[in-house]
């Protein structure tokens, strides 16, 4: 695979310190738009917005670095138009680092609206075959197709710092047969990403560098996975991704497969668990050895009233908050708990203002990136074994992912 695969300057990833204890470990990722300190939290900015919240607010909350989805930009307002405006930096007012999926996981999950009776893998709007997919909007029903190139392409005229490999993702109750039917297409699309990739650095006359991270897949199946690590590992790219439907959905399989496939992984590149957001799991991934992380699990649930809190999950449109003085958490420093009171934040959400919905946005915006400070600090510090006890003794989470308000498909992570 000696393709030639350019080395850009902008990007590095330095581990400054180690947990002997586990797997876990703080780093430095270095863009063109800043440093990341891992292990980070990164808020999703679906449709080139963190919703509720603007790139003021992200800077506030000191957000590491944030996610933005190709698949929902191509359809709206189109590549082009993000392109025309210098890329996602300045059409979204956000200066620092951005990372954009390459829509796989959208565009696959559109073969979860197939009608009953149909085979796995058929679909009225996604249809797929080893060069690529052709897929229906759920906007509009129009037909587009996403090939590897096609995908590299889009991310480029977005313009983020990481862009991901185009792959498909793996359902949860895929059989052996189309498993590895999936993963020998993942691997395929993976080197042609990089083809891509490097055509475009090495014909790059402005603008920053981008850093292409491609994607661990191989379903439920354990040497499936291995393969898959070996695979991407060896591609030498600058970043390592985890992905498939189980990561983030399923906690005790999300565990067992990063157990598998993160001790074969680069130790000097950045592991990234794609679809992980409930803080407890940030801990199990953090001590398996796990850098990024991305999730619309804090915004979502702050979107219906769920709070994320040391002791849990607070569900603030309950009754016996309605006159309660107390901040949504107490000692948290966010602005939300800063200034206002449980009272206050549920007759918002009861009267259907948004102001509810920015509130409690920040709110566990600041939990989940406040937590991931606290985390390299017990790791840096040689606390995180301790740490990581203290914190799960307190934090319960009683929400299953299917009890979740459906958004409408496809599923941004």
């Amino acid at each position: 695979m000696a393709e030639g695969k350019p080395k850009p300057p902008a990007f590095g990833f330095v581990v400054d310190a180690t947990c002997g204890a586990t797997g876990a470990r703080a780093g430095r990722f270095c863009t063109p738009h800043g440093i990341v300190e891992t292990p980070a939290f990164l808020p999703v900015g679906t449709q080139a917005t963190v919703k509720a919240l603007d790139g003021a607010d992200l800077h506030d909350l000191a957000a590491p670095m944030v996610l933005a989805n190709t698949y929902h930009l191509y359809l709206r307002p189109g590549t082009e138009v993000v392109a025309h405006f210098g890329g996602l930096h300045r059409f979204m007012g956000w200066p620092g680092p951005i990372l954009t999926d390459s829509g796989g996981f959208q565009v696959f999950s559109l073969r979860q609206r197939r009608s009953r009776g149909t085979a796995r893998g058929v679909s009225p709007l996604v249809r797929i075959d080893d060069d690529g997919v052709t897929f229906r909007s759920h906007l509009d029903g129009s037909t587009h197709r996403f090939t590897p190139e096609r995908a590299i392409d889009a991310q480029v005229a977005l313009g983020a710092d990481v862009i991901m490999a185009f792959d498909e993702c793996s359902p949860n109750d895929d059989d052996r047969a189309y498993a590895e039917a999936s993963l020998a297409r993942t691997h395929a699309w993976a080197i042609r990403c990089r083809r891509r990739w490097a055509a475009h650095e090495a014909a790059r006359t402005n603008g920053s560098p981008q850093a292409l991270f491609a994607i661990v897949q191989g379903g439920n199946f354990r040497d499936l996975r291995e393969q898959s690590a070996h695979f991407i590992a060896d591609l030498d790219l600058p970043g390592v991704a985890i992905g498939g439907e189980s990561i983030g959905f399923s906690k005790s399989l999300t565990r067992q497969i990063l157990e598998w496939v993160v001790p074969l992984l680069p130790a000097d590149r950045p592991r990234y668990a794609m679809g992980i957001g409930a803080p407890d799991d940030f801990l199990a991934a953090v001590a398996r050895g796990v850098d990024l992380f991305d999730s619309v699990l804090p915004t979502r649930l702050a979107r219906n009233g769920s709070l994320l809190t040391a002791d849990g999950r607070l569900p603030i449109l309950n009754a016996r908050y309605a006159r309660d003085p107390a901040p949504p958490e107490s000692g948290c420093g966010c602005p939300t708990c800063q200034r206002f009171s449980r009272a206050y934040l549920r007759h918002l959400f009861k009267s259907g203002e948004l102001l509810a919905h920015r509130l409690a946005t920040i709110h566990n915006l600041h939990f989940c990136i406040s937590l991931m400070r606290r985390v390299r600090a017990s790791i840096v510090g040689g606390e995180f074994p301790r740490f990581h006890d203290r914190v799960l003794d307190r934090f319960t989470y009683p929400l299953p992912r299917n009890s979740l308000p459906a958004d409408p498909l496809p599923w941004p992570r």
